[in-house]
């Protein structure tokens, strides 16, 4: 009996380190919801808004170790509040996310814990502001086509789905006007499933 469950003890840990060892390719596909905050200096403050973001990534790995690049279209929005008059500007746009991860997985038997992080380039595709006549004398919004930020996560994984919850903090600021700099700043979390 002894024997029997020493070797079923060798076996799961020659799985397990095997599982963590090989390198690994996988690809899938990610939807969620963000939450855009605009951070900036005595000029407007900001409400987190929800958002969206669909999109593929990949993962490549070994020894517990991944990279994970990620191509996503984000929705994004915020609405502004003047600090000087309260005038409320709601701004709107859509950008193309590349976020590249580095990370490591802990788990076994489908089921992993990871935890990720590295920077993400955005491109904005498109703006779309509403302004009422007040708050465009309060905050012109002229966003740069491009924006770096930071992002810190964890994900679960089960079987072919997986969970991710992150944390976005915006480097670059995104605006071009004379107003201090202001950096956008999320809250995602997503759902994704694995092709293969």
């Amino acid at each position: 009996m002894k024997l029997l469950t020493l070797t079923a003890a060798f076996l799961f840990v020659g799985y397990f380190a095997q599982a963590q060892v090989l390198p690994s390719f996988q690809f899938g596909i990610k939807a969620g919801a963000n939450l855009s905050r605009f951070d900036s200096d005595h000029t407007f403050s900001s409400d987190n808004r929800a958002g969206y973001y669909a999109g593929v990534w990949a993962r490549l790995g070994a020894a517990g170790i991944f990279f994970q690049p990620e191509l996503y279209i984000s929705g994004k929005q915020a609405d502004l509040v003047s600090d000087e008059t309260g005038q409320v500007n709601k701004v709107r746009f859509t950008s193309l996310d590349v976020p590249l991860l580095v990370g490591t997985k802990f788990g076994a038997a489908g089921v992993g814990l990871r935890l990720n992080t590295g920077p993400m380039f955005s491109l904005i595709l498109d703006e779309h502001q509403s302004f009422g006549e007040a708050a465009g004398n309060v905050f012109n919004a002229d966003f740069k086509n491009q924006a770096l930020s930071w992002q810190f996560g964890a994900g679960l994984d089960v079987n072919k789905l997986s969970f991710d919850a992150r944390y976005v903090l915006g480097i670059s600021k995104i605006n071009n006007s004379g107003y201090p700099p202001t950096r956008l700043s999320l809250f995602t979390i997503g759902l994704g499933y694995r092709l293969f």
